[in-house]
């Protein structure tokens, strides 16, 4: 397998974490994002958005990050990180549908201000990263994780951009819930981290 990938991406995160809990071993390739490669010709023919990540299994192409979580979940069988009940089933797409609706327009846009320098409205884009924090927070009280009572993709999922929130000036100290999940999620066998930047508010080590 080959994943194309940029270090500080989140959503290309996602997929290179559950490659790494999966234990599958991948060729990473890296895709400028700064010289516009992931615009060039040859990539758009792998995805036409011209966005990372994108797997390629030997000829089958997969863009779009919680696509590919579904993909490799399916492939290797994977059934407790996508569950086959019809319920928890339906609770990881709609945890799937948060981290690419809410997550992104969220904690994703806060930190793509402060790393990539996009335009949005800080204090708007802050002021909903709060909002789906909350909610998650509260999701999370009495219970380990957000889908099911086992880590799944959805989970996955919300991770890269909650752990990275702080980065876009997004403080995560209020949210205990969030928090002691991250760390779970950081003790999982296999887990990678998120390549960290310098920009932003520095968590206490």
């Amino acid at each position: 397998m080959k994943l194309y990938y940029h270090p500080l991406s989140g959503h290309a995160h996602r997929a290179r974490l559950f490659l790494s809990l999966l234990g599958i071993d991948v060729e990473l390739i890296e895709v400028d994002l700064a010289a516009r490669a992931h615009k060039a010709p040859d990539f758009l023919k792998l995805n036409p958005f011209g966005q990372v990540p994108v797997l390629d299994d030997d000829g089958t192409i997969i863009a779009d990050s919680n696509a590919i979580l579904v993909y490799l979940a399916k492939k290797t069988g994977a059934t407790g990180w996508l569950p086959e009940n019809p319920r928890g089933a339906a609770s990881v797409q709609r945890w799937l549908s948060v981290a690419a609706g809410e997550i992104a327009y969220g904690p994703c846009a806060a930190r793509l201000v402060t790393v990539f320098g996009a335009g949005f409205n800080a204090d708007e884009v802050i002021a909903r990263a709060h909002l789906i924090l909350r909610h998650i927070e509260a999701e999370l009280a009495g219970r380990q994780w957000i889908a099911v009572d086992q880590p799944t993709i959805a989970d996955v999922a919300l991770y890269s951009y909650i752990a990275r929130a702080p980065e876009g000036n997004v403080d995560r100290a209020a949210y205990a819930n969030i928090n002691a999940w991250l760390k779970r999620m950081e003790a999982l066998p296999g887990f990678v981290a998120f390549q960290k930047t310098a920009i932003g508010i520095q968590e206490a080590a």
